[in-house]
């Protein structure tokens, strides 16, 4: 059964799934996806998440995507939930349909991501901040023997983080963004040192390591449920480098003008050991890739605090 944001009530009660009596009121999209198709159900007795993975990007149809990425979701979900700490972060899984690559969840809630902060127009309270960190330091901890290695995920992330950002020509007119920026990003584009260590960079990200990543850790992937912080969409976790998600969370911190508020996050609240300047270069990565790259954020930056960022980003990966 495919579906779409216009799915009507009777093309999903063809789901084996819901109870004796039940029938859905309504259907609407559940909040914005960049990958899924995420709809919120609501029938006479509850309210659930259903969403399906289609062989490309739902934000970008026409760039492929793996289609069993919803498996590595599933997986990730079925394996935190065993965990007291992250379980109390995650959605419930109420059914997966293999066949039809589609997860039925939980609803934790239409509060919304935290893609606010950027604007300030929502807020981050330190307690929230607190418990991102210790949601990573508790994945990160996990004892991990079998997990799907998700390589045409990350090939697919790879291309978008490391690669395609960084080309100086890729068909994407920065300036439809920003004016301006196409021709500032090309000082970036064209430092061949800075690209030889983001090259190296991406190597590792998509080398086998043996930490469990949540591997999208960012604003978008974190919603708001009766004011407690809670954490989705891990389509994209793999085993690699815990310094990646730290880098991903630090690039962020920086985004929404809280750098020493992220910093000083981890130093109370994340203790395994981690390699400080990696986790930074990754960070600087991360930085370049969402001020030059396709996967852009609801950012209101001047051309010279986008400068100021992404000079920041090249000491970070150079240094």
């Amino acid at each position: 059964m495919q579906l779409t944001y216009d799915s009507l009530p009777e093309d999903l009660i063809k789901f084996n799934f819901w109870n004796p009596e039940e029938s859905i009121i309504s259907v609407a999209p559940a909040g914005e996806s960049n990958m899924n198709v995420v709809l919120r159900v609501n029938t006479n007795q509850r309210s659930v998440i259903i969403k399906q993975s289609k062989p490309y990007v739902r934000k970008f149809p026409q760039i492929p995507a793996p289609i069993n990425r919803i498996d590595v979701e599933f997986n990730f979900y079925h394996l935190i939930n065993s965990n007291k700490v992250l379980a109390g972060f995650s959605p419930k899984i109420l059914k997966y349909c293999i066949t039809e690559h589609t997860l039925i969840i939980q609803d934790l809630g239409d509060e919304g991501d935290f893609a606010g902060i950027y604007s300030q127009s929502r807020k981050l309270t330190s307690d929230q901040l607190m418990d991102l960190v210790v949601y990573m330091d508790t994945l990160h901890k996990l004892p991990i023997s079998n997990y799907p290695e998700n390589i045409e995920m990350r090939k697919l992330n790879h291309e978008h983080v490391f690669h395609f950002p960084f080309m100086e020509e890729n068909g994407f007119d920065l300036d439809t963004i920003q004016p301006g920026l196409q021709e500032l990003s090309l000082e970036w584009k064209q430092d061949s040192s800075l690209k030889q260590e983001i090259e190296k960079l991406g190597y590792r990200y998509l080398s086998s390591g043996d930490t469990l990543l949540h591997g999208d850790f960012y604003p978008g992937s974190w919603i708001s449920s009766s004011g407690e912080i809670k954490v989705i969409d891990p389509e994209f976790s793999f085993k690699g480098d815990a310094e990646f998600d730290l880098g991903v969370f630090l690039a962020h911190g920086d985004f929404c003008g809280m750098t020493e508020s992220f910093e000083n996050a981890i130093e109370l609240n994340y203790h395994r050991a981690f390699d400080a300047k990696l986790a930074n270069q990754y960070r600087g990565v991360e930085l370049l890739r969402r001020l030059i790259g396709i996967a852009q954020l609801p950012l209101s930056l001047t051309l010279e605090k986008k400068r100021e960022l992404m000079e920041k980003a090249r000491n970070f990966i150079l240094s």
